[in-house]
């Protein structure tokens, strides 16, 4: 679905923003992922930074569009989702990055155990993914490129 048909939906909303702001997020998911790496911390906590990298950079990737998610039921998904169309993203690559989705999910809402390789395939998976969004911006958008 389109970014444009999500916002006629309900699920995206308009969103204006700046090289300072997308800084911002960018700075925050490098942090993020840099906590991810930590080994002195459990592999649930080292997920979900992980993971919120991958929010963070599936976020900046609508912002560079003109869109922000809405708070509607699986704004999550949408955002992971909307990142084939937002940033070209290969619809394999968006799989991958929403099986961290799922397994966030199971994290926090039924207490399910995690295992470093899953760690390490979310670190894997936040670092390209800040590859490929920093070299679309850069194509796309300087204006908002660090």
């Amino acid at each position: 679905m389109s970014l444009e048909n999500l916002l006629k939906i309900g699920q995206l909303e308009r969103h204006e923003t700046d090289a300072v702001q997308v800084g911002r997020l960018l700075d925050s998911s490098v942090r993020c992922l840099a906590d991810a790496r930590q080994d002195s911390i459990t592999v649930e906590t080292r997920l979900e930074a992980g993971y919120r990298a991958i929010m963070q950079l599936s976020m900046l990737a609508l912002w560079a569009n003109g869109y922000r998610p809405t708070t509607a039921a699986g704004h999550h998904r949408t955002m992971i989702q909307s990142l084939v169309h937002s940033v070209g993203l290969d619809p394999d690559q968006m799989r991958v990055l929403d099986t961290f989705r799922v397994k966030r999910n199971a994290i926090n809402y039924t207490g399910e155990d995690m295992d470093i390789a899953s760690v390490e395939a979310c670190i894997a998976a936040g670092e390209a993914l800040m590859q490929h969004i920093r070299g679309w911006l850069v194509e796309n958008h300087p204006e908002l490129a660090q």
